[in-house]
């Protein structure tokens, strides 16, 4: 009788499939209750050994993720990516965070896991110059720990992260504000005094406001308006009488002049 002969990939699949399932049955971790994966995540947590401190955190969540200890290690877990850092961790930890809310939103530790959401956030924020969506998302996120835990202990540094993305978020708008002040046009100067005067009283504790003030004075020279012009300059010297922006307006106020006084010539 002729003997079928069997692949060798074939044979090869099967021996790892073999060996893949006896190792996942010889993972030590598997063999350890929901209590003592909890107290050994704990420990490599605390030893820094993030990784590890995930792997038993998360197999405790998994064995009993309704009880006090599942929800203990569902939370940790979280921790554990946030404490590892990173721009993925920091993907991973919100969900986590997120996850626990989901099912567990009536928790004395919701309000934590509100504030982790929200740092997580604040974590992967982009610089000024890029795209603010996730900065964005951080103040909603902390603003919503606000909302709904009022007498949170997380409220008040909270707050004080909502100032400091508040601050990147205005630097963002002066910098789209001001990026054509060196082109003249009636349309483009125009936009820009709309996006700088939104600025100014959307975030009226912007640090750099007296460069704000400068631009404006830029902006309302340039359409034409010496009015407005005038009155963002007083501003400045009053609100700002140390800032190197006051030098910056005179020195663009008697340029301006020399260039109005050709352009009259011209036309005369």
């Amino acid at each position: 009788m002729r003997r079928i002969k069997t692949p060798i990939w074939l044979v090869i699949a099967a021996l790892l499939v073999t060996i893949g399932c006896k190792g996942k049955r010889d993972d030590p971790i598997l063999r350890l209750s929901a209590a003592e994966a909890l107290e050994m995540g704990k420990q490599f947590l605390t030893d820094e050994k993030y990784y590890k401190a995930r792997q038993h955190l998360t197999h405790a969540f998994e064995v009993e993720p309704n009880s006090r200890s599942g929800r203990e290690a569902l939370l940790l877990a979280a921790d554990a990516f946030y404490l590892h850092g990173g721009s993925d961790n920091y993907i991973k930890c919100e969900a986590k965070y997120r996850d626990f809310l989901n099912r567990f939103p009536t928790s004395d530790k919701a309000d934590y896991a509100q504030f982790r959401v929200a740092s997580c956030l604040a974590k992967r924020v982009e610089k000024p110059d890029r795209d603010q969506k996730v900065t964005r998302e951080a103040v909603r996120a902390f603003e919503e720990l606000m909302r709904l835990y009022p007498t949170s202990p997380y409220v008040a540094e909270a707050r004080q992260e909502i100032a400091v993305i508040t601050d990147r978020l205005a630097a963002h708008e002066l910098i789209i504000g001001t990026f054509y002040t060196n082109y003249y046009g009636q349309g483009i100067c125009q936009a820009t005094i709309q996006r700088l005067e939104n600025l100014a009283e959307d975030y009226p504790s912007f640090p750099r406001m007296d460069e704000v003030h400068y631009h404006l004075v830029v902006a309302f020279r340039r359409c034409r308006r010496p009015d407005d012009a005038a009155r963002e300059g007083e501003a400045l010297r009053r609100d700002y009488p140390d800032s190197p922006y006051i030098a910056k307006v005179e020195k663009f106020e008697r340029k301006f002049a020399k260039q109005l006084k050709k352009i009259l010539r011209k036309g005369g």
